[in-house]
């Protein structure tokens, strides 16, 4: 992610500071070195590290010591740290010798030096000091101001294999911004290299926001964005958060802690003032999110529940980070997951609500599918996917309703993950869909024809139990006894839809005895048989059933009960009646026309004609086993 690197000023501190410094630091007669040390000694470093450090005067040269001369720039460092050691003798046992004039001298063309170095380090290797690139590093090679050995370039090509170019070229630059941040912090001018760091790191990562499309908001014009805008707005953010968090904060912070990992302040301090800005930044949508109007319209759930999710799935990297060194980033992440928990609790009960108060007065044609069942079914599945966050947004909210009405209709299944605990989503899923089955029987009851009452929750309640059997998170929450009680509910109202439509014509047909009906008997059962079955056919043949398995069951349970009696009926009593003058009016409906008539019901359009569908009349009349 990188860019353009801004112009930075070299200030260098007085004599007086760096004195201050070194005379701040361990004092010198607890060091073994001080009791080698000598005034002699101390001419000698002076007299080789003069012609080192003036050579690569900052005013004179504007080429890098570190990408000219690997060996240079590591004999430049240890000149530095031995200058350091000579005046940290020379500040304790002779503070008044001329030779610490110009060792302050020679210290502050190093510090000039080195400053420069770290900057054109810092501004010249964006590539390599990419996040992306940093936060590749599992691990990270960490060397005490003793310890750093410089690579040449013939060692870092014998690195290992395992490690990519790329990792090599970050892992050097990084190495050599930590020994200049450590030899300069050790020689008092830490606060010098600290800017440079602070202004280039920082824009790094406010580019980064920005080419992740990640804006400071402003809530007045927030809050009167339209959803159909902050829905696209939600969806980007969840991708960017991710790779804010993972790679580019995580990028910068393994970056500070390994450049300044001599000073647990500095990595803190530098850390919170370049990412603290950039993260509040980030974290700020899903708050204002939650916060964007009082009433939480329920079809926003599922958005809210992206955006939980997404910041609960960061919490762990937002820990292996060490967030705690900008605690408002944290603090504002924690304070969106509890408010965005309660909009989605919000939301719930709002759904609840909808589905308690729909006033709508229209009935379905033919006792159909009511709207109510398809949209709250459509909402419950969907809600089932998010099975995890309901699980711990439900956990933390008492059930306010009929418990004992809920136990004696719902025993929530044990589900195989043991790692989350689904009851409170199976409990509360089971009594959306309660409150909507007692919904639809009170919109049964304004059917005026009872049958068309029983058909209606017929339709509408194999719908909820195909739903649930269909969709995969549904079926695990509920269950299959869930599903085996359902339909056991089902075919009780199959068999009180059949009793309402169809029994007035079941007992029309004489039943099975040996005694013999006289011409006139058998005219008057006739007559009965095609009055109900007409007045009968008339009702049932506006009615539909969606379901194809559903309707051809109904089709064939009436089939069976009817049509093989009226067969036998006919068979016995036509040829009695054969005399009759008006045969055709008396006896209008033969048994092949009955099959075909049945065979039509259920489609929601009336089939009154002899030339039903044949291809209907033979299946049914195979399921029925009649010849």
């Amino acid at each position: 992610m990188a860019k353009q690197a801004k112009c930075v000023t070299f200030s260098t501190p007085s004599p007086k500071s760096i004195m201050s410094s070194l005379s701040s630091s361990t004092s010198f007669s607890q060091s073994p070195l001080n009791q080698t040390f000598s005034l002699s000694m101390v001419e000698e470093t002076l007299d080789s590290t003069e012609p080192i450090i003036k050579k690569w005067d900052p005013n004179t040269k504007t080429i890098s010591l570190f990408i000219h001369s690997r060996k240079q720039a590591k004999e430049f460092i240890r000149c530095v740290r031995d200058l350091r050691r000579a005046m940290h003798f020379l500040v304790s046992q002779h503070s008044q010798s001329p030779n610490l004039v110009l060792a302050h001298s020679l210290m502050e063309i190093a510090m000039s030096r080195l400053e420069k170095e770290f900057f054109m380090i810092l501004s010249s290797n964006l590539d390599q000091l990419d996040p992306e690139s940093v936060s590749g590093h599992s691990s990270i090679s960490s060397y005490s101001e003793f310890e750093y050995v410089m690579q040449s370039d013939d060692e870092m090509e014998k690195a290992s294999e395992s490690i990519s170019e790329v990792e090599k070229a970050s892992a050097l630059v990084m190495s050599d911004l930590k020994v200049i941040a450590e030899t300069m912090i050790s020689c008092g001018y830490g606060k010098e290299c600290i800017k440079s760091y602070k202004m280039i790191r920082k824009s790094i990562v406010d580019e980064g926001l920005h080419l992740l499309r990640i804006q400071k908001c402003k809530i007045s014009l927030f809050n009167r964005t339209d959803w159909s805008v902050l829905e696209p707005m939600i969806k980007n953010w969840i991708k960017a958060a991710k790779i804010g968090v993972t790679t580019l904060f995580r990028g910068e912070k393994l970056l500070c802690d390994h450049v300044f990992s001599a000073s647990t302040t500095i990595r803190h301090t530098c850390f919170y003032e370049i990412a603290n800005e950039a993260g509040l930044n980030l974290f700020s949508l899903p708050e204002l999110v939650s916060n964007k109007e009082k009433k939480k319209l329920p079809e926003r759930i599922f958005k809210l529940m992206d955006l939980y999710a997404a910041i609960s799935d960061l919490k762990p990297d937002m820990e292996l980070i060490h967030f705690d060194s900008v605690a408002p980033v944290k603090t504002l992440a924690i304070s969106s997951l509890k408010k965005l928990k309660n909009s989605i609790h919000t939301c719930l009960t709002e759904f609840e609500l909808k589905i308690k108060n729909d006033s709508s007065k229209a009935l379905t044609s033919g006792g159909g599918i009511h709207r109510l069942t398809r949209t709250t079914m459509s909402f419950i599945s969907s809600l089932s996917e998010y099975s995890r966050v309901l699980s711990e947004i439900l956990a933390e909210h008492a059930i306010k309703r009929n418990t004992r009405l809920l136990e004696s209709y719902f025993t929530a299944p044990i589900l195989e993950d043991e790692h989350i605990n689904h009851h409170a989503t199976s409990v509360h899923i089971a009594w959306l869909i309660l409150v909507l089955l007692c919904k639809l029987d009170i919109k049964a009851e304004s059917y005026k024809d009872v049958s068309l009452s029983y058909l209606f929750l017929v339709n509408n309640i194999q719908f909820v139990v195909d739903t649930v059997r269909s969709t995969h998170h549904l079926r695990n929450l509920l269950g299959d006894d869930w599903l085996t009680k359902h339909e056991t509910k089902l075919r009780s109202y199959t068999t009180n839809y059949e009793n309402a439509a169809w029994a007035k014509v079941y007992q029309t047909v004489p039943a099975k005895t040996s005694t013999t009906l006289s011409p006139d008997q058998a005219k008057t059962h006739f007559k009965r048989f095609h009055v109900a079955f007409e007045e009968a056919y008339m009702k049932q043949s506006s009615c539909v059933i969606l379901d194809a398995k559903l309707r051809d069951e109904f089709k064939v349970s009436i089939a069976r009960k009817l049509v093989p009696e009226y067969k036998e009926f006919y068979q016995k009593y036509l040829p009695m009646l054969r005399e009759e003058i008006n045969i055709e009016m008396l006896v209008r409906l033969k048994p092949d026309n009955l099959e075909n008539y049945l065979s039509d019901l259920f489609h929601g359009t009336p089939m009154l004609s002899d030339s039903s569908s044949a291809s209907s009349s033979s299946s049914m009349c195979i399921s029925l086993g009649c010849g």
